[in-house]
Parts: C-alpha cells; structure tokens; sequence
C-alpha cells in the first residue's frame, strides 16, 4: 500500500499542479492578470516542493 501512496505523490499530483501551473503563468502573462500569475506561479512551486515534502513525512 506504500508503495501506491508514494506513487501518488512523487508522480501524479506534481505533475497535474505543475501543469496548471504553467497554463496559469502562461494564462497570465498574456491577459496580463496578475492573479493568475501568482496563482500559477504558486501552483509550480508547490508542484516543486510537494513530493519532498509529503515523501519525507511519509517514507
């Protein structure tokens, strides 16, 4: 069951926040609004941080 629970939180949820991350900041920067720049900016970043995070409390 471990091995599923690590799974989910090196590789699906970092990259499914990374990518509206980008599409954020890309979002953003064209209609030049900066909530979704931040938004986007903070979603990349969290999809960055996430998995060290969550893994070294879990494993």
């Amino acid at each position: 069951m471990a091995i599923i629970g690590t799974t989910i939180f090196s590789h699906i949820i970092p990259v499914i926040c990374g990518f509206f991350g980008i599409v954020f900041i890309i979002s953003g920067s064209l209609e030049e609004d900066k909530g979704k720049l931040g938004l986007g900016i903070a979603l990349f970043l969290i999809a960055c941080i996430f998995p060290y995070v969550i893994l070294s409390v879990i494993v």
